[in-house]
């Protein structure tokens, strides 16, 4: 079945979750409003990620609460009752995604390449993106762009937030301060970093002159590391986990002038606004999930890692296993990266 590209009028995009992976959306929807600006854009999405988003102009948002359980299913069908849309965009590799996808009638059903179109994707779509080999999870996004004709693919982010939250980041962060905002923690507690190397790599930077925030959200996990961080150093900390919304941390974000995260969602919104992110990884491949713009300062051991763990041919996409793997990374290889940012500032 071939894409008729002259008859695109209606494209609904299907991406639910996560912070960073919505992040990377952001830049590949915003391309496709370039070349196309009379597209009604529909993206379905997660309730979470719509509080990030809400305020992107030109696109209508069908939220998607997974915690409704089956409810979610039949009231996404409720709210697309009577849409058809010329295209769908399916971007996510989950079986919600698969289900809920059923609920959206699209003439052009555009899913990932046969070898990454897993969980069943490759059941409900009728198109394919180009295969890729080796991509970053925003080049797979950005394929997608491509598919439907979109030939500027180059990374521009506007995510607005409303004045109230830009004043409250610029009262909190002036802009003549110079502030690590440390984002210290993944959804996962074995993605983190250990909280005193943390701390010393906070030490180091007060010493530098710089002044060091922690940020992040209300979860349980997040609060408890800020605590164990803020233990740990030696100097005071101005913690503000769990104080912002996802908005009000976006234009934090953007007013620091370096930020310190490993895998999480916080590390690809500072990328949308331009901030220095030194990255923090062992358990998941940079390449493909690295802060896009600051790949050169990630801070990774993934690669011996994943050699000492598996022989032969690695898939680009797998995971190391280990609960400890973040510990192996050493505070002078971050504050090396540090120092280097600092300097170019």
């Amino acid at each position: 079945m071939s894409l008729n590209l002259t008859n695109i009028h209606s494209l609904c995009l299907l991406r639910l979750s996560a912070i960073g992976d919505v992040c990377h959306a952001v830049a590949m929807v915003q391309a496709i409003q370039r070349q196309y600006p009379k597209l009604k854009i529909t993206w379905v999405i997660g309730k979470v990620e719509y509080q990030l988003l809400k305020h992107l102009d030109g696109i209508e948002f069908v939220i998607f609460d997974k915690s409704q359980g089956w409810k979610s299913y039949f009231q996404l069908r409720s709210d697309l009752a009577g849409q058809k849309f010329d295209v769908l965009l399916h971007m996510q590799l989950a079986l919600r995604a698969t289900i809920a996808s059923l609920a959206i009638s699209a003439k052009a059903r555009i899913g990932f390449d046969r070898a990454r179109a897993k969980e069943g994707q490759w059941l409900v779509t009728n198109h394919s993106v180009e295969p890729l080999a080796t991509p970053h999870v925003l080049e797979g996004f950005m394929g997608f762009a491509k598919a439907i004709g979109v030939t500027d693919l180059s990374l521009k982010w506007n995510i607005p937030v409303p004045s109230t939250d830009t004043e409250f980041a610029q009262q909190l962060i002036p802009d003549d301060d110079t502030t690590l905002v440390i984002c210290a923690a993944a959804s996962k507690a074995e993605r983190n970093w250990l909280p005193e190397r943390y701390a010393a790599v906070a030490e180091h930077a007060i010493a530098k002159g710089f002044r060091v925030l922690l940020c992040g959200g209300p979860a349980p996990l997040e609060v408890a590391l800020a605590d164990a961080i803020e233990q740990a150093c030696s100097q005071p900390l101005e913690n503000q986990v769990g104080k912002t919304s996802l908005t009000q941390l976006l234009a934090v974000l953007k007013q620091a002038s370096i930020v310190l995260a490993p895998d999480t969602g916080p590390a690809h919104m500072a990328v949308t606004q331009g901030t220095p992110v030194i990255g923090l990884y062992a358990h998941s491949n940079p390449g493909r999930t690295g802060p896009y713009t600051c790949l050169d300062s990630v801070v990774s051991v993934y690669d011996e890692i994943i050699q000492s763990q598996h022989a032969g041919d690695i898939p680009w996409g797998k995971r190391a296993k280990g609960a400890d793997l973040m510990a192996l990374i050493p505070v002078n290889a971050v504050v090396s990266v540090f120092d280097s940012i600092s300097q170019r500032q």
